[in-house]
């Protein structure tokens, strides 16, 4: 038992010196900002970062914004570019009480970059004014957003 204990102590401390999370599904204050490209439903996946590639989602059938099973799309920073293994990754954005589950489908400089629709329904219809909030975001199974 004192062998496992010291083994788990040094595996932390490894985590801990290479910069490593702890867990990518805990909760952290981001960004969130909206672009209202990502409402348009008729828009063709080429030209998001995760349209073809290995990890791109027309690889998965999707074609357009609207053939994608989750009705809040957007930008994630943890989608580095092109063909990012993050692509299709979700994530839960909670906002004075109101949560949605965001599909990545794009780089985000910053936090995410999500729908105007997606903002709207966090800050109850003021995205135009608010233009930037800050939210609480986790990554959660990407089963949330029906992938």
């Amino acid at each position: 038992m004192q062998f496992l204990t010291i083994i788990v102590s040094a595996l932390s401390l490894v985590t801990v010196a290479l910069g490593v999370p702890a867990s990518s599904s805990s909760t952290q204050t981001q960004q969130v900002t909206y672009d209202p490209v990502y409402d348009k439903k008729s828009n063709s996946l080429d030209i998001v970062a995760c349209s073809n590639g290995k990890h791109g989602l027309e690889t998965k059938g999707y074609t357009t914004f609207g053939s994608l099973p989750n009705q809040y799309l957007g930008g994630a920073q943890a989608i580095a570019g092109w063909n990012s293994a993050n692509c299709g990754t979700c994530w839960q954005v909670s906002y004075n009480g109101t949560k949605i589950n965001v599909l990545a489908i794009d780089h985000a400089k910053s936090g995410l970059n999500i729908g105007e629709k997606g903002l709207n329904k966090l800050t109850h219809g003021h995205a135009v004014e608010r233009g930037v909030i800050h939210a609480q975001v986790k990554q959660v199974s990407a089963s949330k957003c029906g992938l």
